[in-house]
């Protein structure tokens, strides 16, 4: 398959250079030691973190794109994703949409009236996903996006995963869980000392 997402010779704060290429519908998760760099990796593809390097989608160099338009197509999920408003239905342009998703990782729609500080880390986790899966992005960095969940709700989350790669979305994904990255089909690659390799 063609490849989608280039990120070449990027050198930061957790080392390098790193390269990576995935093609749409293609998966690739990073896993390491915990300080490794792993979630630096994904800020730096997001533009999130200082960096040198090239990253392109579709041919399209980041560096010719605004930021907004850049993680807009390229949506990056951290492992403690930020709340901004009192309620989780403020979060969501579409608040529609988001109900129709919720089910499929067993939230009630009526979660979204909730106040953010009354949901579970968990419930927090899965409606931030949500948020960033709706605007249907090429491009998902996702930073252990199970690792808060219990076993239920990440057979859950990794079909809702296997839906967009299916769709063509490209996922790079952290994760500690190395069957998960069997699971959902995806090239594993190891980062540690500042390296990041085939695994």
């Amino acid at each position: 398959m063609a490849s989608f997402l280039v990120a070449a010779g990027l050198r930061g704060a957790a080392g390098g250079p790193f390269d990576l290429e995935l093609g749409r519908g293609e998966a690739v998760a990073i896993t390491g030691p915990s300080g490794a760099g792993k979630s630096v990796l994904l800020r730096m593809i997001a533009d999130l973190d200082p960096h040198e390097g090239r990253v392109a989608l579709g041919g399209a160099d980041r560096a010719a794109m605004p930021a907004p338009s850049w993680r807009r197509r390229v949506a990056y999920l951290p492992a403690e994703p930020g709340w901004w408003h009192e309620t989780a239905a403020a979060h969501f342009p579409d608040r529609a949409a988001a109900a129709e998703m919720m089910p499929q990782l067993a939230l009630a729609p009526a979660l979204l009236d909730q106040k953010i500080h009354r949901l579970s880390t968990g419930e927090r986790m899965r409606l931030a996903l949500i948020r960033t899966i709706l605007p249907r992005p090429d491009v998902l960095l996702l930073d252990e996006p199970t690792g808060a969940l219990d076993p239920k709700a990440t057979v859950l989350v990794e079909k809702l995963l296997a839906l967009r790669l299916a769709a063509g979305t490209a996922i790079v994904m952290v994760t500690h869980d190395e069957e998960q990255a069997q699971r959902l089909g995806a090239q594993r690659m190891h980062l540690e000392g500042g390296r990041l390799n085939l695994a």
